[in-house]
């Protein structure tokens, strides 16, 4: 068995939590330990110092980000940190991100935002239109400045997360937030944690959602694909090394309010319990086979393209390796859609391709999906051979 670690990835993006409070209260939030502990502008100067000095081999970008709680209460101290960095790291891979509620900013905030929009971006959480996004975040729809994202970071695409209540409305959501002008949905996102997703008889919901999509993005093949319906099924098709989905422990560092290190953002005592940590701690996150089902990889097409992760697996089923397998009917589905999408595709314009050699693994793919998955789920489709 060959396996790598973290895959190809030459990105280091470790996270800096200056802040466990938040001002929202989202109903599929998972960290089950808030507090309202703040972080030191000197612990914060430790962690930057901390950060230049174990830069993984082979990084090509840095992406400093800073998290919460929401991260924008803690402004000032984004502000100093930000300052401390450019003055002391002169560091061309460096840019920093953050991704916020966006109901905090002031006028002096984005002022300061929009100087330095090329080196820092900032990432919106949207959930869709007023009404789901007002269910799943506190009514904070009407706080948000949308066209402020809009002007200065038009190719960030918001955050969607989407909740059991609100999946009912997926297409209408994700259109919604193509409509306002956003180029790319950077995160559609499906709730963490002890989640029932989904029962049998609630499948068909989602096929007609992905059904409307389908037909949405059919109508122009120019339209850049959400990440849900963007994955590349094409990988399905072809037979690669074995690695590490996510830089778990590596590339994903996350550091406390306190300035402890943890493996990623998810890791964290915000979500886990000492105990649990500890024995997180124990684990030699170099170690891909940690982090791969076998089971997974022996019986299904998808694993390549199977989006789970790892601290969500860990926290409902007690493994980095063992995945959540209570989604598995949904990106099943999905996957059938994705097909569809590219045989309208293929048959309509495949120009639009990079080369023969992806159309080759996209048509190997679709054949692949097809036959494992399309008469299980028949009855649940909303289009026919």
């Amino acid at each position: 068995m060959n396996t790598k670690i973290d895959g190809l990835s030459t990105s280091f993006s470790p996270t800096i939590c200056v802040t466990h409070s938040c001002n929202l209260s989202c109903v599929y939030c998972y960290q089950r330990n808030k507090s309202v502990d703040s972080m030191s502008f000197q612990t914060g100067k430790k962690c930057i110092d901390d950060i230049f000095l174990n830069i993984p081999e082979n990084t090509k970008n840095i992406e400093i980000s800073f998290i919460g709680g929401e991260p924008l209460l803690k402004m000032d101290l984004i502000k100093e940190l930000f300052d401390y960095t450019m003055n002391n790291y002169h560091d061309k891979r460096l840019h920093f991100f953050a991704t916020t509620n966006g109901t905090t900013l002031s006028l002096e905030d984005k002022a300061w935002f929009s100087k330095h929009k090329d080196k820092f971006i900032l990432g919106l959480s949207l959930d869709g239109t007023k009404e789901t996004h007002d269910y799943n975040r506190s009514n904070s729809f009407d706080l948000i400045d949308i066209p402020f994202f809009l002007e200065n970071w038009p190719f960030q695409g918001p955050k969607m997360t989407i909740s059991m209540k609100t999946l009912e409305h997926l297409a209408d959501n994700i259109i919604y937030i193509h409509e306002l002008g956003f180029k790319e949905i950077n995160g559609v996102n499906f709730a963490e944690g002890e989640f029932e997703w989904l029962k049998r008889e609630e499948l068909g919901k989602l096929s007609k959602q992905l059904k409307q999509l389908l037909d949405y993005y059919s109508e122009d093949f120019d339209i850049k694909l959400d990440q849900m319906f963007g994955k590349h099924i094409e990988f399905c098709a072809s037979l690669g090394e074995r690695y590490k989905t996510c830089g778990i422990g590596t590339r994903t560092i996350f550091y406390d309010v306190d300035g402890k290190k943890y493996p990623c953002s998810f890791v964290t005592p915000l979500t886990f319990s000492e105990d649990d940590l500890n024995e997180i701690k124990k684990l030699d996150f170099c170690d891909s086979r940690l982090f791969l089902d076998e089971y997974c990889n022996d019986n299904c097409i998808l694993y390549p393209i199977c989006g789970t992760c790892s601290g969500a697996n860990y926290l409902v089923n007690g493994a980095f390796s063992q995945r959540n397998k209570s989604r598995c009917d949904m990106y099943k589905i999905i996957s059938i859609y994705i097909a569809e999408y590219h045989i309208r595709k293929i048959m309509t314009c495949p120009e639009k391709y990079e080369d023969d050699n992806q159309v080759y693994f996209l048509i190997e793919a679709i054949k692949k999906i097809r036959d494992s998955f399309y008469n299980d789920y028949k009855d649940v489709l909303y289009f026919s051979d």
